[in-house]
């Protein structure tokens, strides 16, 4: 679709391995940490991810991350995250 510029493979709804099998099928956004996310853990999803282990998530599956912002506008990667622990 020509009209479809992004894909988001949102590896909150759909787990860690099937967001990495969607990379592999075309989508090119794995998705990213929630700030403050209620709905989806509410309705028991069990998946949780640090900006890192998305970063070695993307890199396993054999892809580069890359940051963007809301727009899809590319970021600079810093050279270090700080892990955040969300507890929901």
């Amino acid at each position: 679709l020509p009209n479809v510029k992004n894909i988001q493979a949102s590896w909150l709804t759909v787990g860690k391995a099937t967001a990495q099998l969607c990379l592999h099928a075309g989508a090119n956004d794995f998705g990213s940490i929630m700030i403050e996310e209620n709905v989806v853990s509410a309705a028991g999803a069990p998946h949780r991810f640090t900006a890192n282990g998305i970063q070695d998530s993307i890199k396993n599956a054999g892809f580069e991350p890359q940051l963007r912002g809301q727009k899809y506008n590319y970021r600079e990667m810093p050279e270090h995250f700080e892990e955040q622990v969300i507890n929901y």
